[in-house]
């Protein structure tokens, strides 16, 4: 039951659409322009810098504010599985703001309210997160790819760290748990992206494509 809570706590936090208010605020209706998404990217590109980056420490925050209300109810009888009920508040936060009741289900994809979860799960983790996020971004610009590679190298990070023992207290069962809650919000995460991908091609070379050793993608910010 107190996970369901947690969820459910965390779906009323995320249903604060910051993007949409902040482009109410400036007269327009952020779902109308660009992807139609109300979410930090699409905000960067019809409002501008500043306005990504409001956007971006509101839809944060509020996920982080949320993990903070459920410690504050929790943290004494429940303690020793706060990184779990983490999750699960964060998974709330983030279906809040992709699928809000109010606006017909139609929110952002996520990300920054997954920074907010991270942020409040584990400092190690957020380093981690920042240095793939902003090294794939720089390198390659693509605010997509660098979400689903945090996810992804944050997802093995979570199972490498749980089996070695880094989160203690945590039974055997409840790092599995974890473990699923946290591939679920990835799984999302990339059907949520699914729009982005243009191009899948095998050792393709044209300028501005992201080369490895096998495939090359090509990548847009829808």
């Amino acid at each position: 039951m107190v996970r369901v809570i947690c969820v459910l706590i965390g779906y009323v936090f995320g249903l604060f659409q910051t993007a949409f208010f902040y482009g109410k605020m400036h007269g327009i209706d952020i779902r109308e322009h660009g992807s139609g998404n109300s979410g930090t990217t699409n905000a960067l590109r019809v409002l501008g810098t500043k306005a990504g980056l409001i956007v971006f420490a509101g839809d944060c925050l509020k996920c982080i504010l949320a993990v903070l209300v459920v410690k504050l109810i929790f943290g004494n009888d429940y303690g020793d599985i706060m990184k779990l009920l983490c999750l699960y508040t964060g998974a709330g936060a983030i279906l809040g703001h992709n699928y809000p009741f109010y606006m017909h289900f139609k929110g952002g994809k996520g990300i920054a309210a997954t920074a907010g979860m991270v942020i409040a799960f584990d400092p190690l983790f957020t380093l981690v997160g920042v240095v793939v996020f902003f090294g794939t971004f720089f390198l390659t610009h693509f605010v997509s790819l660098g979400s689903l590679l945090v996810y992804t190298v944050l997802m093995i990070m979570l199972v490498i760290c749980g089996q070695m023992g880094y989160f203690q207290g945590l039974e055997q069962g409840t790092l599995i748990e974890a473990y699923v809650v946290f591939a679920l919000l990835m799984l999302l995460a990339f059907w949520k992206w699914r729009g982005t991908w243009r191009k899948l091609r095998f050792w393709a070379a044209e300028p501005g494509a992201l080369h490895w050793p096998c495939f090359c993608i090509t990548m847009d910010m829808r």
